[in-house]
């Protein structure tokens, strides 16, 4: 039997789309086999503290004679949370948990050993960088990254030196900014961890101390593009602020638009999300992104070589999220009015995919 006209032009129709469709797959296949992922993680762990009774800091809450009766078993139980949600962040783009995280709200160098020799990521064989800070409450900033992917080549802690604006002879004791410069698979890259001032008294009241935390910050951005105007780096942290206040927006200099951020300033991948109404943490129904990773600009400009911005994210899985109650939709965190509650933290965490040519 005879074929029509049209029953041939729809077989060749067919053709093109199956031979479109492989083609597509191949060069979908060329392109995951010939860049390699990396995830740059950052997560405010919510008050990671050990049992142990601090003389010179107030952590009596987070001991077993404490408010909140902080026992060996909740701290166990903490640690094996927070580890599992380490462990899985970047694994749908890079199949590896990420190769650096930026993590706060830790009380000391106990705390990061036990959690990285945590059964579900001690196998990932991560390095520590931590420096005490002059915290009241004892809580540090540091940087976890996997020894396999990233090699340290130096480090120091930027004191924020703050005074009250009503009392200006108070100093008012908060976290240093962390800075470090390593070789993530041989590329330099330079990595800040921050956790800013907090909010308490209000946010108007308060926002003078994230304003020079900013300042400092933009300090420590400038001396490393001073040294080398094309220094990556990646700003991250917990700002206590949104992408589109004062101390990220002018005083850092943000721009949310990769095309038309300047050579110098910092392309701010989260400012979108929050203006989508997307967040890291809730209050009174509100959600805030205070939660940041930030990137100069050869992070995004495809001419450059070597590392390259492909992709920010939140991580909030389903097991993340309170599911029931006044705070359902909010993060699960670890502490609530009862007390320990077995949850993760108060934040979500947010990641960056990081990509380069393979050779």
């Amino acid at each position: 039997m005879k074929r029509s006209n049209n029953q041939k032009s729809l077989s060749k129709i067919l053709l093109c789309v199956l031979l479109g469709m492989i083609s597509i797959n191949i060069a979908y296949c060329q392109e995951t086999r010939n860049y390699q992922i990396n995830t740059v993680a950052f997560y405010n762990v919510e008050n990671l503290f050990d049992t142990e009774n601090d003389p010179v800091t107030f952590d009596d809450d987070r001991t077993p004679l404490g408010k909140d009766a902080w026992t060996e078993d909740k701290y166990e139980d903490k640690l094996k949370n927070i580890a599992k949600v380490l462990s899985e962040i970047g694994q749908d783009g890079s199949h590896n948990s990420p190769a650096i995280i930026g993590i706060c709200e830790i009380e000391n160098l106990k705390v990061l050993e036990d959690l990285t020799n945590q059964p579900s990521l001690i196998k990932y064989n991560y390095g520590i960088v931590h420096y005490d800070s002059p915290d009241m409450r004892g809580v540090d900033v540091a940087l976890l990254y996997q020894k396999s992917h990233f090699k340290p080549l130096n480090s120091q802690s930027r004191r924020l030196l703050l005074y009250e604006k009503e009392a200006p002879s108070k100093r008012v004791y908060t976290r240093d900014q962390l800075v470090v410069t390593g070789l993530l698979d041989g590329e330099k890259v330079h990595f800040i961890v921050n956790h800013w001032p907090s909010r308490s008294g209000g946010e108007a009241r308060s926002s003078y101390k994230r304003e020079k935390a900013a300042e400092l910050n933009r300090l420590i951005i400038d001396s490393l593009q001073q040294i080398d105007p094309y220094a990556k780096i990646l700003n991250m942290g917990d700002f206590n602020d949104d992408p589109t206040n004062k101390s990220i927006k002018k005083v850092l200099k943000t721009s949310a638009t990769k095309n038309k951020t300047q050579f110098k300033q910092l392309y701010n991948p989260m400012e979108n999300m929050i203006k989508q109404g997307k967040g890291t943490l809730a209050y009174r129904d509100k959600w805030n992104l205070f939660d940041q990773i930030l990137l100069t600009n050869p992070l995004i400009n495809e001419k450059d070589k070597g590392f390259q911005f492909y992709k920010a994210g939140i991580f909030n899985k389903e097991y993340l999220i309170t599911t029931s109650g006044q705070f359902r939709g909010y993060p699960k965190r670890s502490y609530g009015y009862a007390g320990y509650e077995g949850g993760y933290s108060d934040h979500f965490p947010v990641y960056v995919y990081l990509i380069k040519p393979v050779e």
